[in-house]
């Protein structure tokens, strides 16, 4: 599933926002946990931890290519796992973001949370846009 936002800045700076460490700028309750200490949170290889009372997420960078991509491994165990690649394209007004979610359900119950998910991921990426406009005002 993709869905596109668009943020206000050209795309050297708007990709900072979606990495593990931008991301605390703008996501309500976003706390990313680095296992090892890493200087820059989008070389490839770097793994951090998120958590919620429900679920603990692994991510993994797979790739990037500064400022055009980032990609993630994701993985919820025996729940979902897959991969989240963002792609920023330079716009007159800024950026022009694409978020690619790549998900397979571990369990059939987490099938129909997908489900879910899938179904409201467009309104999910706008409220992105949103929230960073918010936090760049």
């Amino acid at each position: 599933m993709s869905a596109t936002l668009t943020v206000p800045l050209p795309p050297e700076e708007a990709f900072r926002l979606f990495t593990a460490r931008g991301e605390r700028d703008w996501v309500p309750g976003w706390d990313p946990v680095f296992p090892v200490d890493t200087p820059d949170d989008t070389a490839p290889g770097t793994v951090w931890l998120t958590s919620s009372p429900e679920e603990e997420t692994t991510w993994l960078v797979t790739f990037r290519d500064f400022p055009r991509s980032v990609s993630y491994a994701r993985i919820t165990p025996s729940v979902r796992a897959g991969t989240v690649t963002v792609a920023l394209a330079a716009t007159e007004a800024g950026s022009e973001v694409t978020v690619t979610y790549d998900m397979t359900p571990l369990t059939p119950a987490a099938a129909d949370a997908l489900d879910e998910f899938a179904a409201d991921y467009p309104s999910f990426v706008r409220s992105w846009e949103e929230l960073i406009a918010t936090h760049l005002r």
